[in-house]
């Protein structure tokens, strides 16, 4: 997440959306009073200036606009140009079961993925629930129900969905490559049909709403 009350806009980080790589093409361009909550150089180095922060929920990487409310008064907050990073949850889900097997931290997803192969991984309750749980748009959620977002950005698209962040902030981004997992290259490969209805049924929601298919 970071929060720029100079350049008036807030990225939220949905994990395994590209995120880090924005983040750092962010980071380059920071001012001063930028807030950022992450792993990029940056990001650790200004975590000092958090202590004693108040918010609404966890102040982390991967924290909602609910979660930051509280960070700055609710007027800044409403008026920032809110952002966030979206992918085809395919290939999404692909690379967060290959990026979670190689965490050590202790998370019942992290057990789940190293215990499972990648089909038993996706029918697991738990999994499932999460996926369904969490919509792009539930990052974007604030505490009264609103949705705040003036651009959900496709990872795979991000020169054209990337537009309007462009022309708000006056200068274009270029991504680089972060944080990858350690996987094959074409995430079909990964699905029989049984495992791709699996996650066409549990990420409906921003398949339809972001225009995704599976191919």
């Amino acid at each position: 997440m970071i929060l720029s009350p100079g350049r008036g806009y807030v990225f939220i980080h949905i994990p395994k959306t590209g995120g880090t790589s924005l983040a750092l093409a962010l980071e380059a361009r920071a001012m001063k009073d930028d807030i950022m909550l992450g792993d990029t150089p940056k990001s650790r180095k200004r975590r000092r200036r958090l202590r004693g922060a108040r918010a609404r929920g966890r102040l982390w990487k991967h924290s909602t606009l609910s979660d930051i409310e509280g960070l700055v008064p609710d007027a800044v907050l409403d008026g920032l140009f809110a952002f966030t990073l979206v992918r085809n949850p395919w290939d999404r889900a692909v690379s967060y079961y290959h990026w979670l097997r190689g965490q050590e931290f202790d998370h019942p997803a992290v057990g789940l993925a190293k215990a499972l192969d990648f089909a038993a991984f996706l029918s697991h309750p738990q999994i499932r629930a999460a996926f369904r749980a969490m919509p792009a748009g539930a990052y974007m959620r604030r505490s009264d129900g609103r949705e705040q977002c003036a651009a959900f950005i496709r990872i795979e698209h991000f020169d054209e969905d990337a537009a309007p962040l462009f022309r708000h902030l006056g200068f274009a981004l270029t991504l680089g490559r972060a944080n990858a997992s350690d996987r094959g290259r074409d995430w079909r490969d990964y699905y029989d049909e049984r495992t791709a209805a699996i996650v066409a049924e549990d990420c409906a929601e921003d398949i339809a709403r972001f225009g995704y298919r599976f191919g």
